[in-house]
């Protein structure tokens, strides 16, 4: 086990047991036409991260490691959406709606699906999300015990939202939860320092935060 450096404060690393769980890095969050441009968000900010993530994703892969991707997408004829989540807001959009890239957040759909660099190999579990958590209405929980993963290493969008949901869910489920600071991204600047506050707060509460060049090097030297 290596002692990976982290915020609060060092973590304890088994890569062994430890999964790299990436969050809905689709097109319809990170490019034009989307449903995160239909909020009126600038999606050009999510793209930043994208080099980090793609490091950990081939470190992992080099390492044979378990690597996990999610989509937020919803069932064709919408019934596992709540209509609260449809109709909020006014998005220019709404999901299910035809957009430039299909119906926004429906499965299958050309938007719904993870961008190109960081597009899952044959192998590598995806779990279809109709939730903010990846453990909601999913079988990530089982797939997780069935591999006897104890640690996820987090990385993805967005860091309030999906990013934060699935980590508290994890949390409370008794896994040791590490996000990787460059390797998530917000629309909102002050919310991502906020979360990652609120994450490490009061001896890592809800877990820790650590940089990619430190998870590399914990990978390493494991």
């Amino acid at each position: 086990m290596a002692s990976l450096a982290a915020r609060p404060f060092a973590f304890p690393f088994d890569k062994r047991r430890a999964a790299l769980l990436i969050i809905d890095m689709q097109r319809d969050f990170l490019e034009h036409g989307g449903f995160g441009e239909a909020l009126g968000n600038d999606v050009t900010r999510l793209g930043v991260i994208v080099p980090a993530v793609g490091r950990l994703l081939q470190a992992w892969r080099a390492h044979d490691l378990m690597v996990i991707h999610t989509m937020e997408c919803h069932r064709a004829d919408l019934s596992d959406l709540p209509a609260g989540k449809r109709d909020r807001g006014q998005p220019k959009l709404r999901i299910g709606e035809p957009g430039p890239m299909g119906r926004i957040l429906i499965a299958g759909e050309a938007g719904t699906a993870i961008i190109a660099p960081l597009a899952p190999r044959i192998g590598e579990i995806v779990i279809e999300k109709p939730g903010k958590g990846a453990f909601y209405a999913t079988a990530l929980g089982e797939i997780l015990a069935g591999r006897g993963i104890t640690q996820l290493v987090l990385a993805g969008v967005t860091t309030e939202v999906c990013v934060q949901t699935t980590m508290r869910e994890a949390n409370d489920r008794g896994y040791d939860c590490l996000l990787v600071e460059d390797a998530t991204e917000s629309y909102f600047p002050e919310f991502k320092a906020a979360t990652l506050d609120m994450i490490r707060a009061q001896g890592a509460i809800v877990g820790w935060t650590a940089l990619t060049d430190d998870v590399l090097r914990g990978l390493d030297n494991d």
